[in-house]
């Protein structure tokens, strides 16, 4: 079976893009349109990588990671953050909750595809 990853973005677009990408690249993708519905399919399943937008209704994304880091189950899994905000400020605030990469949207797929191989989970 292959490694399962979790892209979180409000944009339906964004996630068919990198869901392409990722199924591409043989990995297994789940979707969800934001932090609370991510969480609500974090059930214990693997998740060999997340990789997440930052600005979202209901819960954004470094909400989502501070979330992420309190469930055992999920307290190790490495996140991306897929973002259009460059600003310096907001990455330190991802990389103090915990993120391990910041990819600029617009990105190209083999720059985040480079950035997952990297990062995911044995």
């Amino acid at each position: 079976m292959g490694k399962s990853i979790m892209i979180v973005d409000d944009s339906a677009s964004l996630r068919q893009v990198v869901g392409i990408a990722l199924k591409g690249a043989g990995y297994d993708v789940t979707e969800a349109c934001d932090g609370k519905d991510a969480l609500g399919k974090l059930d214990g399943r693997k998740f060999h990588l997340i990789i997440s937008d930052v600005n979202m209704p209901n819960m954004d994304g470094i909400t989502l990671l501070k979330a992420l880091k309190q469930l055992a189950a999920y307290k190790f899994t490495p996140v991306i953050m897929l973002t259009t905000e460059a600003g310096e400020d907001r990455k330190r605030e991802g990389q103090a909750a915990g993120a391990r990469a910041w990819v600029v949207k617009p990105f190209q797929p083999a720059q985040m595809l480079a950035a997952v191989s990297k990062l995911i989970l044995p």
